[in-house]
């Protein structure tokens, strides 16, 4: 345990200013930053020592995910509690892989008609086209009581003309079947 962060929910991110590659993970409200070596075996320690970096931001409970858009560096990671109907997913931005990152607020959360407990995402993004993101997420059926009965979803996540994130409309058709190139 580094910095009071459980090793879980690890993401890898690819800077693509530089080509680094980083890993995020942590949960028990607390997460770090390591930068990868070339092959994955180990870590390249940061300029001032340090191997994990803590980059905890307000309300951050697990599963981190970095995406890149435009210069600017989206950090995500849900919140709340995963059995409860206040698990979400929150974001912040930064000019860096490695913050500070400033909260911008929440952008997936449950849909009382719809289902409970959206949360623990993943992001893609469609090859060859900046417009089009999808947001991969698990989330807990309508009258579903067992708290391990989660479904996996996917909706268009959507980035504004101004870069903010709207909030993501969670659906029960998802997005389209698509072949990809």
């Amino acid at each position: 345990f580094h910095n009071g962060a459980q090793p879980i929910d690890q993401a890898v991110f690819r800077d693509p200013a530089d080509g680094r590659w980083y890993m995020y993970y942590g949960g028990w409200r607390h997460c770090n930053v390591a930068r990868l070596n070339d092959d994955f075996t180990g870590f390249v320690p940061f300029e001032d020592g340090t191997v994990f970096r803590e980059i905890t931001p307000e309300g951050y409970v697990e599963g981190p995910t970095m995406v890149a858009r435009g210069g600017r560096y989206y950090f995500m990671w849900s919140e709340g509690g995963w059995t409860g109907p206040d698990y979400r997913v929150a974001y912040a931005v930064s000019d860096s892989p490695l913050g500070p990152f400033e909260r911008v607020g929440v952008i997936l959360e449950q849909d009382a008609g719809v289902a409970t407990g959206a949360g623990h995402h993943s992001v893609l993004r469609v090859p060859g086209d900046d417009e089009e993101w999808v947001i991969v997420y698990h989330r807990r059926p309508l009258g579903e009581t067992d708290r391990n009965h989660r479904v996996v979803c996917m909706d268009r996540l959507e980035f504004r003309e101004d870069g903010s994130i709207a909030p993501v409309r969670i659906t029960r058709e998802g997005v389209g079947a698509r072949a990809m190139p």
